[in-house]
C-alpha cells in the first residue's frame, strides 16, 4: 500500500520462534525499528504528494525521480520498510527444513546441491562487514543469486527480485547471540519459511 505506509501484521506471537528468535527481539525488531522506517518514510514523503502514490518498490527502484533532499531518507526507511515487510514473512514457526517443487529445483541446478547453497548464503551473511542483509534473489533474466546489501539496501534498486532474505543487523540477533552471528544464521534456518519464499520465486517465473 502507497502513503501513508503502515507497519504490516507480523502475522504470529512474539514468542513464536523461540528458541531460535527471542521473543524480546522479535518485539523490538517489530514495534520499535521497523515502525520507525514507516515513521520516517512518512515523514519524508509528507510534503511531496506527487510521490505519494507510488509502492515503496516503485520509490526505491526509481531514487534519481524523486527531490534530493528526501533521496536518502528514502533510500534507507523505504529499504527498511519494504525489507522488513518481507523479512516477517519469511518466517515460520516450525516451518520445513527445506524447499520443494520450482524453487528447489532451481536452487540445485544453481547451487549444485541444498547444503552449498546453504553454505553461500551463510558465507553471504557471515562476511557483511557492518550492518545489512544476505539475499537469495532472482536477476532480471530470472537467475537465481545469493549476495548481501549494506543497510538496508533492497535488492529491487538493482532490479533483483527477492526470494528469501536475512537481517543481519545487530539488532536482528544481539540480545540472544551478541557478537555470535554465526549462531544466530544457523539458528534461522529452523524458521524460515520456505512456502513463502516459493511464492516469491513463482511471481517472478511468472512475468
Amino acid at each position: 500500500m502507497p502513503y501513508p505506509f503502515k507497519l504490516p501484521e507480523l502475522g504470529f506471537p512474539y514468542n513464536a520462534l523461540e528458541p531460535h528468535i527471542d521473543a524480546q527481539t522479535m518485539e523490538i525488531h517489530y514495534t520499535k525499528h521497523h515502525q520507525a522506517y514507516v515513521n520516517n518514510l512518512n515523514a519524508a514523503l509528507e510534503k511531496h504528494a506527487a510521490f505519494q502514490k507510488k509502492e515503496v518498490e516503485d520509490l526505491l527502484s526509481s531514487l534519481s525521480d524523486l527531490p534530493t533532499e528526501v533521496q536518502t531518507a528514502v533510500r534507507n526507511n523505504g529499504g527498511g520498510h519494504l525489507n522488513h515487510t518481507m523479512f516477517w514473512q519469511w518466517l515460520k514457526p516450525g516451518g520445513s527444513k527445506e524447499p520443494s517443487g520450482k524453487l528447489a529445483e532451481e536452487i540445485r541446478t544453481t547451487f549444485g546441491a541444498f547444503d552449498t547453497f546453504k553454505e553461500q548464503f551463510a558465507q553471504a551473511a557471515t562476511s557483511r562487514f557492518g550492518s545489512g542483509w544476505a539475499w537469495l534473489v532472482a536477476d532480471r533474466g530470472g537467475k537465481l543469486k545469493v549476495y548481501s546489501t549494506a543497510n538496508q539496501d533492497a535488492p529491487v534498486m538493482e532490479g533483483n527480485r527477492p526470494i528469501l532474505g536475512l537481517d543481519v543487523w545487530e539488532h536482528a540477533y544481539y540480545l540472544k547471540y551478541q557478537n555470535r552471528r554465526p549462531d544466530y544464521i544457523k539458528a534461522w534456518w529452523n524458521v524460515v519459511n520456505w512456502d513463502a519464499a516459493a511464492r516469491a520465486f513463482e511471481m517472478v517465473k511468472g512475468r
